[in-house]
């Protein structure tokens, strides 16, 4: 008998082991339009449990995890999909919670089209697994399952660690050296902890008792959150050095907003994206009257900017009670940062995009307020810095639109406050911390990560650099004699 495979059995074989992959990704049921855009409850509602199991089954768990390369944390994404499949949540659970402090928050509010799951062997055939919808369903079910389960915590190793900022890099840290028994404080400048998470992202994309959630977390973690403590005011940092800490992370983000510099930007009714969302987000005005924080909202609004935080406040807008939000951006929709997803969700709200367009004065309506806004048209020239097509103003195009509010959503800064107070700290021009790869600072014993660094990035970027900096401040308070070398000073 001859050992000669059949060709056409193999074929078979082979076209059968295709069959298997299931290219059908499971869309997560939202909130219709025309409802959704009169509350602020979440617009995703979550998958069902045979839902997740369903999408759960997709994954092929490949050797070669590419996907987990993708993830800016290192999440061992094909074993916590795994011990979904075989329907263990705890197991599930416990592996997300080795690399992430936050699963309910990057589960909701993380790009994973451009990391995680732009990695999936199942994107080329354009359907990769859910992986942040699964991640968001395990987070949800723990919230189910009663108390917070706390990890075992390594022995005491008597050293003291003071984090400065309670956002997503933050409480990255504060977990991670907890974890490896260190002693940590947080100082949070606002009344509540999570930082950006609280007053960054609206409602609707994430609520605060999810955030809320994660934060508790990390204090039943032994962390202990000092609110309403403001270092550079409070306490200096070198007060803290030369107190009870052995080392201090700096993850105070970047809160101090960027404008035009155009004419009018001072009359009433133009707000930060900043200002406007604090105001919407931690201050509550959705909840007025029963919180007395409200925003003053006209029926014509323009929103400036293409990123998140441009789509969150459009789409605050129109549940704040506009009648009608347009966005202006000076590019097409092509080289807009913001997510796809946000950008879907804001047209199916209402939300009206003019690409192509800049502003260059706002129009006074002779009482101090905003009634106008003129605006030239652009066309998109050789690509800038950024990669994208630079645009170039077209001359005689300007025109006049009727707005009664403007929302500047251009990027934001580090607050100088700690700077200012701190001169062996080295900052660029444009205020942002420098460090190295690792996150160590100019300044011995201190770390620095997250918008504070970058000028302004995502969540889970944040929380990456924030693990960067744990893993190396946990070598240094362990060994103290190895000498850390500093970075470069800033140039000029």
């Amino acid at each position: 008998m001859s050992d000669t495979k059949d060709p056409n059995v193999s074929s078979e074989k082979s076209a059968e082991k295709k069959q298997k992959i299931n290219l059908n990704r499971l869309d997560m049921p939202k909130q219709d339009p025309e409802v959704r855009k009169r509350n602020f409850d979440e617009v995703a509602t979550g998958y069902t449990h045979e839902m997740a199991m369903e999408e759960a089954s997709r994954c092929l768990q490949c050797k070669k995890r590419f996907c987990q390369a993708g993830c800016p944390v290192n999440i061992d994404i094909p074993d916590f999909i795994g011990a979904m499949r075989k329907g263990d949540l705890d197991e599930a659970l416990r592996v997300l919670k080795t690399k992430t402090s936050l699963p309910g928050i990057c589960g909701r509010v993380c790009p994973q089209e451009l990391q995680c799951e732009s990695k999936c062997m199942l994107e080329k055939k354009g359907a990769p697994v859910a992986i942040g919808r699964l991640e968001r369903y395990i987070a949800d079910w723990e919230r189910t399952q009663g108390a917070i389960k706390v990890p075992e915590l390594a022995p005491s190793t008597g050293k003291r660690v003071a984090i400065v900022g309670s956002g997503p890099s933050g409480l990255t840290v504060a977990s991670d050296l907890a974890l490896r028994g260190h002693a940590v404080t947080m100082f949070e400048a606002l009344h509540v902890g999570g930082g950006v998470l609280m007053y960054g992202i609206p409602e609707f994309r994430l609520p605060k008792d999810i955030v809320q959630r994660e934060v508790q977390y990390v204090q039943a973690l032994g962390v202990d959150l000092k609110l309403d403590t403001v270092i550079g005011i409070n306490y200096s940092l070198d007060e803290l050095l030369n107190g009870p800490f052995d080392a201090v992370y700096l993850a105070t983000g970047a809160g101090l907003p960027m404008f035009l510099g155009i004419p009018g930007e001072n009359l009433n009714m133009v707000y930060s994206a900043n200002e406007f969302l604090t105001r919407t987000n931690l201050m509550k005005a959705y909840l007025y009257p029963d919180y007395a924080t409200p925003v003053k909202m006209g029926s014509r609004v323009a929103v400036i900017g293409g990123g998140n935080v441009a789509m969150d406040s459009a789409r605050c807008a129109i549940r704040l009670g506009a009648q009608e939000v347009n966005v202006i951006y000076r590019r097409s929709r092509k080289e807009m940062p913001a997510r796809g997803e946000e950008v879907e969700n804001a047209e199916e709200e209402g939300i009206i995009f003019n690409f192509l367009v800049n502003p260059t004065a706002l129009v006074s309506d002779g009482r101090n307020n905003v009634s106008g806004m003129e605006l030239i048209r652009m066309q998109l020239g050789e690509p800038d810095a950024s990669g994208r097509r630079r645009p170039v103003p077209m001359p005689g195009s300007e025109f006049i639109m009727d707005v009664d509010t403007v929302v500047v959503s251009l990027g934001t800064s580090p607050n100088p406050l700690i700077a200012s107070t701190t001169p062996d700290l080295d900052v660029t021009r444009k205020g942002t911390v420098v460090t190295d790869e690792k996150g160590k600072t100019s300044k011995a014993r201190v770390w620095a990560g997250g918008d504070i660094v970058s000028g302004g990035a995502t969540v889970i970027s944040a929380m990456g650099e924030g693990r960067l900096a744990a893993s190396a401040m946990h070598e240094f308070l362990t060994d103290g004699a190895k000498k850390i070398i500093p970075p470069s000073p800033a140039k000029a």
